[in-house]
């Protein structure tokens, strides 16, 4: 069995440039961080003592012969692109620490659990940014969603970081030399809020998408608040700017497409403001899930007396990407009773121990690592 452990995001500046559609001509850049919540995949290989061939374990539970039969379309396709057929039994199970489709990331955190998952299961190792690359193909060529491309880096690589999009297709990590008594004020002024809903981002992010071309000011604007907020951060100056500037730039976005805010997140905003609130944003893509706010300490608990009955969530900021918590290759194949499925090596002899012949498995295979095509600072 194995587990991987992949980080939720939440973006402050940028959310909008990171779309093909835009940096491929224009270049993108988003400021984000990954934090102390998490989706959970366990994988392995389904013994073959059931009349089963493949169960799924997320909000349904599938017990399923075929894998063209899995109703999780991710899970499904996953398997497919990951070259896992119908000859072995596979058992995914899915947790995750907070809501699905609530603006942080969940679903490309999702797809990047289970690509580490699966190939580790396999016995292989990906480096980051091939494991971001696995979750765009997955997510944008296979099950034709339309997502950005910040979600992936930031749950693969993990920390606080700009991710920067280049015009040729290159993605460059740059984490944040902060002083931890900086990153430490700023997290304890920032409040995160459910708001109860939920939504299907990718319809969302597919009307930004189509408005790409009409909203040329407002991305290179926004795009621009990516370096604004990093002076701010890296500065002197009271980190109330970095609350304004959240501000100024949750206005650019909602003139993105309609669909970003309605008359509901409107009016939580508002009442945010009235009783403390300096600045925020609805993270991820829009609609409803979980709004940001930058909240001074001393006016916090003003804040969230007024604030009810929307549940806080307190949070810390992750330095760890998508990785491998649990491993167990002991019994990573188990054989239906073909003796083939456990080859004999030149390195692993017999052994008898009480009239019977026993064999080792043979040792897993760690492919040689590629060095990858991107800035990473020290988290190569």
């Amino acid at each position: 069995m194995i587990i991987s452990r992949t980080p939720y995001r939440l973006s402050f500046f940028g959310g909008g440039t990171d779309y093909p559609q835009w940096y491929l001509r224009e270049e993108g850049a988003v400021l984000s961080t990954t934090i102390d919540k998490y989706c959970y995949v366990s994988c392995r290989y389904l013994p073959p003592f059931f009349n089963i061939k493949h169960r799924i374990v997320w909000s349904h539970i599938e017990t399923v012969s075929t894998i063209g039969e899995i109703l999780h379309p991710a899970v499904r396709e996953g398997l497919r692109f990951l070259g896992f057929d119908d000859s072995q039994g596979v058992e995914i199970q899915h947790q995750g620490d907070l809501p699905a489709r609530s603006g942080i990331g969940s679903s490309s955190s999702f797809s990047v659990g289970l690509v580490k998952a699966l190939t580790g299961l396999k016995g292989e190792m990906l480096g980051k940014m091939d494991l971001a690359r696995q979750a765009f193909t997955l997510e944008r060529d296979i099950l034709k969603e339309t997502v950005g491309s910040q979600d992936q880096v930031a749950a693969a690589f993990g920390g606080f970081n700009v991710i920067r999009f280049l015009r040729d297709g290159q993605i460059q990590v740059e984490p944040l030399t902060l002083s931890l008594g900086r990153l430490a004020e700023l997290e304890q002024n920032l409040v995160l809020l459910y708001t109860g809903t939920s939504r299907l981002g990718s319809d969302i992010a597919k009307n930004v998408a189509n408005n790409i071309s009409l909203r040329s000011a407002e991305l290179k604007d926004m795009h621009a608040m990516v370096d604004k907020g990093l002076d701010i951060l890296s500065g002197t100056s009271s980190l109330e700017e970095f609350g304004k500037l959240l501000h100024k730039s949750w206005m650019l976005k909602r003139s993105l497409s309609e669909g970003i805010s309605n008359s509901t997140i409107d009016e939580i905003y508002k009442k945010a403001l009235d009783n403390g609130a300096i600045g925020g944003k609805l993270s991820g893509a829009g609609g409803s899930g979980f709004m940001l706010f930058y909240v001074p300490i001393s006016r916090q608990a003003h804040f969230l007396s007024a604030m009810n009955p929307y549940v806080c969530v307190p949070f810390s900021f992750s330095q760890s990407g998508s990785s491998i918590i649990y491993y167990d290759g002991a019994d990573r194949r188990v054989s239906g009773g073909c003796p083939s499925e456990v080859e004999r090596t030149d390195k692993d002899e017999d052994v008898a121990h009480k009239g019977l012949e026993r064999r080792r498995l043979p040792s897993l295979k760690t492919p040689k690592k590629v060095k990858e095509k991107v800035l990473v600072g020290h988290r190569s």
